[in-house]
């Protein structure tokens, strides 16, 4: 197991160097860089920068530099120092804008993978051995609604139902009570309130395609031969199903944890720019806007680094699940 778990640790350090390259080549796509945005928009406000100032900006940021240079100057920072450069709109080191909405966008993701495990896999389950009964017309049902309802759609209606049936705008990471009071039970509720409906968008999205999959894996497995033998020998059903098709069945979900992360991610970002949470999605947007390159490309690999570490660990949870995986 040990060296199964070195085997993809190490695959990990040239899938994050082809990331980082191409995450950089990403953010220098767009024509021009943050210096000609920021000209631009004084430029329409009326303003105007001279160009020795303009050089000496570039050369501040090391805007003037090969981009070759540019690349493993933002690179061997990250690797030597942890230091993911300056932004430029925001004058401020990264990693203090970073952490903090990280760290938020993290929580949101953790809860709703396993909001989504706890309700999709045994609702799969049931639809699977009630195959067509009313429970199953009703879990297809809704499973269609969450895949067929956009984020977006789905989003403003439920901040609509909220503000109508309870008067609350539940836009923001708090009320303007509990803005800069000291934690309390008041102001963990209050953060509830608030993030209960992205909790909730993000989930029904994730739940409705699990339970596809799993319903869909059910239905092959416990039609297997092997399903019948147990049930002759005397098996429990609700113990057959646990022991044998149901784990058989969860794999293709666990494998699929680690692409699960950015498909949330980047619903994520999506919602809290309109619930006008402080996450790392709508900072990206501000970032890629703006041209603020640094900035950008450390979200990006922050996310793509914890899309690889999420696929490292259903490796591992895979592997302990079906040990012909390690074995392989």
């Amino acid at each position: 197991m040990l060296a199964f778990i070195a085997q993809r640790t190490l695959i990990m350090i040239p899938t994050m160097i082809l990331i980082s390259v191409i995450v950089f080549i990403v953010i220098q796509l767009p024509p021009g860089d943050y210096l000609d945005t920021l000209v631009s928009q004084m430029a329409s406000q009326g303003d105007r920068v001279d160009d020795a100032q303009l050089v000496a900006l570039r050369a501040r940021y090391g805007l003037d530099q090969p981009l070759v240079i540019q690349y493993f100057h933002w690179i061997g920072g990250i690797i030597t120092r942890g230091d993911f450069g300056q932004s430029f709109e925001w004058n401020k080191p990264i990693t203090e804008l970073i952490v903090p909405r990280l760290a938020l966008t993290l929580g949101i993701a953790s809860v709703v993978l396993i909001l989504t495990a706890i309700i999709a896999i045994p609702i799969g389950i049931y639809s699977a051995v009630r195959q067509y009964s009313i429970g199953d017309h009703i879990a297809t049902f809704f499973g269609f609604i969450g895949l067929a309802i956009p984020n977006v759609l789905l989003t403003l209606a439920l901040l609509y139902l909220t503000f109508i049936t309870f008067g609350l705008e539940p836009g923001g990471l708090f009320s303007r009570e509990y803005q800069n009071a000291p934690w309390s039970v008041g102001k963990v509720l209050d953060l509830v309130a608030h993030l209960w409906i992205p909790v909730v968008v993000l989930t029904l999205a994730g739940t409705a395609e699990v339970i596809r999959v799993m319903r869909a894996q059910m239905l092959d497995e416990i039609t297997r031969p092997y399903v019948e033998t147990a049930r002759a020998k005397g098996l429990g059903e609700t113990r057959l199903l646990l022991r044998y098709p149901a784990r058989i069945a969860i794999n293709p979900i666990v494998s699929k944890l680690g692409w699960m992360l950015p498909i949330i991610l980047s619903s994520e970002a999506i919602v809290s720019v309109i619930v006008d949470i402080p996450t790392t999605g709508p900072l990206l947007l501000r970032a890629l806007l703006a041209q603020d390159m640094y900035l950008a490309g450390a979200i990006i690999l922050m996310l793509s680094a914890i899309t690889v570490v999420g696929t490292l660990v259903s490796d591992v949870l895979l592997a302990i699940i079906d040990p012909r995986i390690r074995a392989a």
